[in-house]
């Protein structure tokens, strides 16, 4: 009779191959159990918790990440890299990184990593990468994790806004911001209380006019500033004189004309009531005489619309054609009541009238009218007026006052 045969299970990668052997002694069974080397799907494979990552410029971005590897190896070494290849160098070891890459993982399972203040450059797929005791036992987990280095962006519809216009300005990155974030809002130097994502000026007012910037609450990056320019037709001008102490005939005038506008006003006109008389902001009058009194208008235009405003200029000048008369009519003789009037022209009116006799140093009367009663031959001579008034005076010429005596039918003159 035939020993039994010798029964083997070979194993090999879980395949179970049953070989007999014919052999005297009793059956054994033997199983041979041979190690393999496992694929990605056998043990081998790094998970992270996200494939892209957006970031604000500046900030700190952290890479979850997990990886797994068959029992019995030992990892010796763990490490980031952002080049495709097995030679990939350590970040930790790039100048541009040793200072802001921090490993949070460890020799196990979790690789996760930090990088603080983020640059545009660091924009890259990053891979980690682990290396067991074992020849074969090294794995990258491929494809990687692209991180995106993004500013911040203020975006309005454009950089002019009609005075009283709605204009919204929006806070925008190629990251992707949620309405639930935290805004900050500056204009110039000026923190303002808006939080939105979008800051909406409903009636914009000149005042609003600056350089916006936007932040997100809990980031250090500010976007670059978006100049805001508020255009209006120009303000209702203001006309300034400029000359010494009251406008007096003979002195010289220069008229100022401003007025606040955006874009400035182009063109200034100036009026005598409706006459065209200058151009610019600025008109001069040299020699001012008296018919320069009246009514001036400065009209300002930009390309939005145009305003004026007038200013009313009133010339002074001394009194002038001063005039001396005798307001009495027929002969003068002895008893009788003589009138002296005294006439000029003058801005303001004279408000002194002073009557001389040639002979006398002081004066014998005032008031524009000056009567003489019971004139007798002791009064007749030559009467001239002064007349007076704030910028100056002027006198008459002389009048002759002589008394007439009557004797018989002829007339004698004292």
């Amino acid at each position: 009779m035939a020993p039994p045969p010798l029964i083997f299970l070979l194993m090999i990668h879980g395949v179970a191959i049953v070989m007999s052997i014919i052999m005297t002694p009793p059956p054994l069974i033997f199983l041979l159990m041979f190690h393999g080397v496992y694929s990605a799907d056998g043990g081998w494979g790094v998970t992270y918790s996200s494939s892209h990552i957006c970031a604000l410029k500046g900030s700190t971005v952290t890479i979850k990440c997990t990886y797994k590897y068959p029992p019995g190896y030992k990892i010796t070494e763990v490490f980031w890299m952002k080049v495709d290849s097995s030679e990939a160098p350590d970040l930790s070891k790039d100048s541009e990184y040793s200072e802001r890459i921090q490993y949070l993982g460890d020799k196990q399972h979790d690789c996760s990593v930090r990088l603080t203040d983020v640059r545009e450059r660091d924009s890259h797929e990053y891979y980690f990468r682990f290396i067991t005791y074992r020849p074969e036992g090294k794995w990258t987990g491929k494809p990687g994790v692209t991180l995106e280095i993004t500013d911040l962006q203020v975006e309005s519809e454009g950089e002019r806004v009609m005075e009283g216009h709605s204009v919204t300005l929006t806070c925008k990155s190629r990251c992707s911001l949620t309405d639930t974030s935290t805004f900050i809002w500056f204009r110039n130097t000026q923190t303002l209380n808006d939080r939105n994502k979008k800051l909406i000026l409903p009636s914009v007012r000149r005042e609003n006019a600056g350089d916006y910037r936007c932040a997100v609450q809990g980031h250090s990056l500010t976007s670059p500033p978006r100049r805001l320019n508020v255009i209006y037709p120009p303000d209702k001008p203001v006309i300034s004189i400029s000359s010494s102490g009251v406008i007096v005939e003979g002195n010289s005038l220069t008229l100022n004309c401003s007025s606040e506008s955006n874009p400035p006003v182009h063109n200034y006109s100036w009026f005598k009531e409706e006459t065209s008389v200058g151009s610019g902001n600025i008109y001069i009058i040299s020699n001012i005489r008296s018919d320069h009194s009246g009514q001036y208008k400065c009209k300002t235009e930009n390309e939005l619309g145009q305003n004026n405003s007038t200013v009313t200029l009133n010339v002074l000048y001394p009194p002038r054609n001063v005039t001396a008369s005798i307001s009495s009519s027929g002969v003068i003789v002895e008893g009788d009541s003589v009138n002296l009037t005294c006439s000029s022209e003058s801005n303001p009116p004279v408000d002194i009238y002073s009557w001389f006799k040639e002979t006398q140093t002081s004066s014998v009367g005032s008031g524009q009218m000056f009567s003489i009663s019971n004139f007798n031959s002791r009064l007749s001579g030559w009467f001239y007026c002064v007349a007076q008034n704030e910028v100056g005076s002027q006198r008459s010429d002389a009048v002759s006052l002589s008394l007439k005596e009557r004797i018989g039918d002829s007339m004698f003159f004292h």
